[in-house]
């Protein structure tokens, strides 16, 4: 059986939708390296593993990668450079010495295209968040903006993506050098280094904006990580409110706080996972402020299938994970793609969002109205956690994954099926 790399930014949400995927992989018989530290990697298995011998510069990088403060907007441009350039030089000669015969690759990681290409090695493009191939007429995947098709719009969506090219020129410009440097037609953006064999994108056309320009070898397949398949809903005393501002954010105390008085002012019991981002004392002062149950992690799928609602920053995975228990979502967008993903809610009308600027009484009216339904966001979540359902999941992707790394040959919509 073969052996593929998994190349990606070292990013918690990331690297468990990776693993997802993986997991198919290896039960086909093959072997996953993911180029990343080992103690990252979860899987218990002996075909997944993270790198034994990561080159120094790689390791550097991903460290500096998880700092929060590298992450922030007037910095995160020079941490995906950095990450990018680390692995530009570094995997080269890492992919020869591991004898990988393929990869399956993290859009948001343009190095694993780039030194793929450069070796002649097949690859397969994963976009765990939002996809970031560009259509014209379309907000960018990092952009607030609410899906619209008049000409004020489409100005403003251009407008938006001329102002966010020039704000990442510091990591586009590592990916023209090393286009350059390997003999590769000139590219800088992140869509020009996708895979031209297969691309999977967790989501489901019926949670997009409506795409008309995705290329043929295009395929969305749900969710990476299993939904549950009969969602039932639960049955409480009070409502029970699922509330967590995921692993990049967990550190807002002050936030959380916010979220636990407006949960006891709605007269509903809240759950906060706060992702390792809190100490004791802070923890005690969400109890006091009306939250119910405090953790650092809890298992997620099955603490969102006993609540009523989730209550999130918009992260990719909690919403699908949401959409798939169809349980109501009231959103609160902190920064990177998480706006987009609260408009892509309010579009199909999946739940409701809020400025994370709101306080504790007009979140808690919207945690009323919401648990009210007078708006019919039960019917939508039921079709659209069908459509993710039937897209296929890991086991799908893992089906065009293997088909495209095996033959070198475009795997195009409609075959490929587990």
């Amino acid at each position: 059986m073969s052996h593929f790399a998994i190349i990606l930014p070292p990013l918690y949400s990331h690297i468990r939708s990776m693993e997802a995927l993986a997991l198919h992989l290896s039960g086909k018989g093959h072997r996953l390296t993911f180029i990343a530290s080992p103690e990252l990697i979860t899987r218990d298995n002996p075909r997944i593993s993270g790198c034994p011998s990561l080159p120094e510069a790689i390791a550097a990088a991903q460290q500096r990668f998880r700092d929060p403060a590298a992450r922030t907007f007037f910095r995160i441009a020079g941490t995906l450079a950095g990450h990018t350039e680390a692995l530009c030089r570094e995997l080269p000669g890492l992919l020869k010495r591991l004898q990988v015969d393929g990869a399956i690759v993290d859009q948001m990681e343009p190095a694993g295209g780039l030194v793929c290409e450069y070796l002649g090695l097949p690859f397969v493009s994963a976009a765990c968040a939002l996809p970031v191939n560009r259509e014209p007429d379309l907000p960018l995947p990092v952009m607030p903006f609410n899906y619209a098709d008049d000409d004020t719009s489409r100005r403003l969506y251009a407008g938006s993506e001329r102002v966010y090219d020039r704000l990442m020129q510091a990591h586009y410009r590592v990916i023209n050098r090393y286009s350059r440097r390997f003999g590769l037609a000139d590219r800088y953006r992140l869509d020009h280094c996708l895979s031209p064999l297969a691309q999977v994108a967790q989501g489901s056309v019926a949670f997009d904006f409506p795409r008309r320009a995705l290329p043929d070898h295009f395929h969305y397949i749900g969710a990476f990580q299993s939904v549950d398949a009969t969602p039932t809903p639960p049955r409480h005393p009070k409502p029970v409110v699922y509330a967590t501002l995921g692993t990049l954010h967990g550190h807002h105390y002050s936030l959380m706080r916010t979220l636990a008085r407006a949960c006891h002012l709605a007269g509903v019991e809240v759950t906060i996972s706060h992702c390792g981002g809190l100490d004791a004392a802070q923890v005690d002062g969400l109890y006091r402020n009306g939250a119910h149950r405090v953790e650092s992690f809890v298992p997620q799928r099955e603490v969102i299938l006993q609540a009523d609602m989730i209550l999130c920053h918009a992260g990719y995975n909690t919403v699908l994970e949401g959409i798939a228990a169809r349980r109501p979502l009231l959103v609160m967008p902190v920064a990177f793609d998480q706006p987009a993903v609260a408009a892509r809610v309010t579009y199909h009308n999946l739940g409701r969002r809020v400025s994370r600027l709101a306080t504790a009484s007009t979140l808690a009216r919207e945690i009323t109205a919401l648990l009210d339904d007078s708006h019919g966001v039960g019917n939508n979540l039921v079709q659209a956690s069908q459509a993710l359902r039937e897209a296929g999941g890991a086991a799908r992707a893992a089906a065009i994954a293997e088909r495209a790394l095996l033959s070198g040959r475009p795997v195009y919509r409609g075959t490929a099926q587990p």
